[in-house]
């Protein structure tokens, strides 16, 4: 005998438009009486709509959608009394019901079309943006474009948002990536004459002098009557700094002792019960790896601190290491664990939504510094390690090795390692000027200012009270109380390095 139940009936998502039903709980209600249909089966469903709401015919196209939203609304709120009159306890058990999967997609759309609403309203107020562009490929080989927008009023209001994710299905040239970013920038309806710049990844489709991204980019604003910078992602660049000390004398040895602990299940839990019973500082050395870029220094140091266990673990297994019984190979990787984890504060440091290019360029800035007294420190004739706490142990331990030697050739590793940052970062010198102007405009000499600038910043200096502002407030909130007719060239270019992109973070 043939059932209902087998016949494997389904709710049909374009019955909610043509007939005003939705699915509740594996039932057909009619949105606009409430009454149910016992059986999925579109004959049904229309000869109800047809008998009982037929007057709703003459709602078509936009109007019906509306009123398909206004039923729906109604029908949830008055689910929702019902649930408090008769069970309040449940209430908010009903609240967190998932709604039907079309639904839930179709208020997705509807947010993503009020945030781009948003943004085109915003858009219209910004006097300056930038862009930043990260391409990258998803587990379908299809490229996808991140495009982010970073906006300033003339109020000193920021806006960073997602402008737009394009999806290139064929080549990722520098063209290509250009017809995608002119295409978000123009649905926006922003001004090419108001972009300042752009950051990229770096990648040779981004940055190619004559045919990259940047280059498009810029010369397309130069063509609208503007100026853009093209900037590379200072975090990406630092990244590439650090890597610079290779040390795969060092590396090469660490990494293959972890992977011969971890890759074998049992070896990796009896070096973690020997770890236990003998109460040693950590559970587990671990893995290190290239895209995750803070985890060599914390490869490195948790290496070094289980030295000792290491090496009377691999001499049970009679695999001994013979390099930590080398005062010359244990003083190269307390350096390397030392200075790795310098670099690695710098890169936390530029981490962070948010920041302002100058706030970044300053922590660069400062790391140069540190890098130069390291310098000059481990140049002695006395090497001073106060900020090398690893590479100092390992020569207390070993006073008789003359390791003390080694640290010149440590200085000039570092030196090295500081021409590396200067050579990677010559955009961000390129603005230097522009961004001590706009962190520091009292420190700066008028006369070493651009022509435009020098008589209100001669106004601004003989302004105690604004200097009294200026030591009290944040950076932004200063230039937003700025006069705007008194000092109408410093608040330009406040807003221009206010939207400027300092990273891809």
């Amino acid at each position: 005998r043939r059932k209902v139940d087998s016949e494997g009936r389904r709710f049909q998502d374009r019955w909610k438009v043509e007939y005003f039903f939705t699915e509740i709980e594996n039932h057909c209600v009619c949105l606009i009486c409430q009454e149910t249909v016992a059986v999925y089966k579109e004959f049904n469903v229309k000869r109800h709509y047809q008998s009982r709401h037929s007057t709703y015919d003459k709602l078509t196209g936009h109007d019906r959608s509306e009123k398909l939203k206004q039923l729906e609304a109604v029908l949830i709120e008055c689910v929702m009394k019902m649930v408090e009159n008769i069970c309040p306890e449940k209430k908010q058990e009903f609240a967190n019901i998932c709604l039907a999967r079309n639904t839930v997609a179709r208020r997705i759309e509807e947010i993503s079309s009020d945030i781009k609403r948003q943004l085109t309203s915003k858009g219209v107020d910004f006097d300056f943006f930038s862009i930043a562009c990260d391409e990258s490929t998803d587990l379908s080989d299809t490229a996808q474009l991140l495009i982010f927008m970073r906006g300033v009023d003339d109020e000193m209001n920021v806006t960073e948002e997602l402008l737009d994710l394009q999806s290139l299905t064929d080549q990722t040239r520098g063209k290509d990536l250009f017809v995608s970013v002119s295409s978000a920038i123009d649905d926006m309806k922003l001004p090419w004459n108001k972009v300042t710049g752009i950051i990229t990844d770096g990648a040779p489709a981004m940055v190619g002098e004559r045919s990259g991204l940047s280059t498009l980019i810029c010369n397309k604003v130069i063509e609208e009557g503007g100026k853009a910078i093209k900037l590379h992602c200072i975090i990406h660049q630092q990244v590439l700094c650090a890597k610079h000390l290779k040390y795969d004398h060092v590396m090469k040895p660490v990494l293959k002792t972890i992977n011969f602990i971890r890759s074998k299940a049992l070896c990796h839990r009896q070096f973690k019960q020997f770890l236990l019973d003998i109460q040693a500082e950590y559970e587990d050395v671990l893995y290190h790896n290239d895209v995750r870029w803070l985890s060599r220094g914390s490869a490195l140091q948790r290496f070094y601190s289980l030295r000792k266990e290491i090496g009377e673990f691999l001499e049970t297994k009679g695999q001994p290491m013979r390099e930590l019984s080398d005062p010359i190979w244990l003083a190269d990787l307390g350096f390397l664990v030392d200075i790795t984890k310098h670099l690695n504060v710098l890169n936390t440091s530029l981490q962070g939504k948010d920041a302002a290019v100058n706030q970044l360029y300053s922590h660069l800035k400062a790391f140069g510094t540190k890098l130069q007294l390291f310098i000059r420190q481990l140049s002695q004739t006395q090497p001073n390690t106060i900020h090398f706490s690893a590479l100092q142990e390992i020569m207390n331990s070993f006073p008789q090795d003359n390791i003390s030697a080694q640290t010149s050739r440590y200085a000039a590793d570092i030196a090295s390692l500081a021409g590396e940052f200067k050579r990677r970062f010559q955009d961000f010198a390129a603005i230097e000027k522009e961004i001590s102007l706009f962190s520091s405009p009292f420190s700066v000499d008028p006369e070493d200012a651009p022509d435009q600038l020098q008589l209100e910043l001669i106004e601004l200096h003989c302004d105690s009270e604004l200097r009294s502002r200026h030591q009290q407030l944040s950076l932004v909130n200063f230039y937003r109380q700025l006069d705007k007719s008194r000092f109408q060239e410093i608040r330009t270019l406040a807003k221009k390095m206010l939207s400027l992109f300092g990273s891809t973070y």
